[in-house]
């Protein structure tokens, strides 16, 4: 008898441990939304347009279409692997205070365009080794697609795994938010490019 109490009690505090740091229902169904609301962006931003369009760059030091969706596409790998790696370390709450923006405050920092930001040579589109659009939208679906499935099932403390990134400390929830963004900062930048007096007609 005394061991089956035990056992109840142990799976007891188990549930309560579980429920203590995963989640909640709105921050799951928050992230899925904007995950698939920036997704659903990305495309709308680059179908129907031809290879002179999806190749023009309004510079010669500026990105095409076509840049942008090669770098959103390898980001979008990298960020996941990133938070892949750190969520199979030792949770660390006591970073928690360490972290000085809000979830929102991610979102807005980030796809705020006025703020330039050099990325790494691993992600500018030369160094990247897909070859076309149509191939980086493809990689980018289907990770984006991993990580709505992610975000809907995960019962990983992604509250008190703390990430390190140049431009400041995220949990792992706000970097998931942050992948989001990210690949909305460079769908507006795909816009800016469409909207160049002297982008192609067709």
């Amino acid at each position: 008898m005394k061991k089956i109490l035990g056992f109840i009690s142990a799976c007891l505090l188990l549930s309560f441990t579980t429920a203590d740091t995963v989640i909640s229902k709105a921050e799951r169904k928050k992230a899925a939304d904007f995950l698939m609301e920036t997704k659903k962006g990305v495309w709308d931003a680059t179908q129907g347009l031809s290879e002179a369009q999806l190749k023009f760059k309004p510079a010669p030091d500026r990105w095409s279409v076509e840049d942008c969706m090669k770098h959103i596409a390898q980001s979008e790998q990298m960020l996941w692997q990133m938070v892949e790696g750190g969520l199979k370390t030792p949770a660390t709450p006591e970073k928690r205070a360490d972290i000085k923006l809000s979830d929102d405050d991610v979102i807005k920092n980030l796809e705020d365009r006025s703020s330039k930001i050099k990325t790494f040579p691993p992600l500018e589109p030369q160094n990247i080794p897909m070859k076309t659009t149509a191939e980086a939208w493809e990689s980018f679906a289907k990770n984006r697609d991993k990580l709505v499935e992610y975000v809907n099932t995960t019962n990983d403390d992604l509250r008190n795994h703390i990430a390190t990134l140049p431009v400041g400390m995220f949990d792992s929830y706000q970097m998931i938010l942050f992948i989001g963004a990210h690949s909305n900062r460079h769908m507006q930048q795909m816009n800016e490019v469409k909207a160049d007096p002297n982008f192609p007609k067709k």
